[in-house]
């Protein structure tokens, strides 16, 4: 039982020490709990943790290898990139609106972000496939829940603490400084997605 414990806190750690990088996810929470408040990160993670359990399916399958191997990457990344454009330009539209976001539009963003982000498939292909299979080796099911517990709880945490910060400061208001933030906020989408479909269509032409 203790080793099970140590291998959720592993998951756990590990899990946040990824959840605490600069990525899309990160964005669209602060951007979300400006115009929501603090419900925000928790229903985008709650969106980011229905993609995650379809992922974990797929390797259990079999099909994890799939993710990190051949042009695969590549091509998931070329997807994400124009996806994350295109939100970033949306989110300059909606800047003008302060209009509160609909309940199942923060769970629909943060499973959109998820998979819009390369970065995702790749870490679930190689880090998260071996931690799921240490897991079941440790203990089966029971060490794969550790392992799913830990990790989402690192989302939940890191993800929830960016929210309430954020809605401390809320723009809510009708004014300059809302839609300077949103903007600020959309611009780093589009940058993420030029960044991931620059390199993507770099390592595409590298298999051509």
């Amino acid at each position: 039982m203790i080793s099970i414990l140590l291998f959720a806190l592993t998951s756990f750690l590990i899990g946040l020490s990824g959840a605490m990088a600069p990525g899309p996810l990160l964005t669209v929470t602060v951007s979300d709990s400006i115009r929501r408040g603090f419900r925000a990160g928790p229903l985008l993670v709650a969106g980011h943790v229905l993609g995650e359990a379809l992922l974990v399916t797929l390797i259990l399958m079999g099909l994890g290898y799939i993710l990190r191997s051949g042009p695969a990457p590549a091509i998931l990344g070329t997807a994400g990139g124009a996806v994350l454009i295109w939100m970033g330009i949306l989110g300059f539209r909606d800047s003008e609106d302060t209009e509160n976001i609909p309940e199942g539009g923060s769970i629909l963003r943060g499973a959109i972000i998820s998979f819009a982000n390369p970065y995702f498939f790749l870490w679930w292909g190689a880090v998260g496939a071996a931690l799921m299979y240490r897991g079941l080796e440790l203990a089966g099911v029971l060490g794969l829940l550790a392992f799913l517990a830990g990790h989402w709880s690192s989302d939940l945490t890191w993800y929830s603490l960016v929210s309430f910060l954020s809605s401390r400061k809320s723009f809510r208001m009708n004014g300059r400084p809302y839609k300077i933030v949103m903007m600020i906020l959309s611009l780093f989408l589009i940058l993420f997605g030029v960044y991931f479909l620059i390199e993507s269509l770099k390592a595409i032409s590298g298999y051509s």
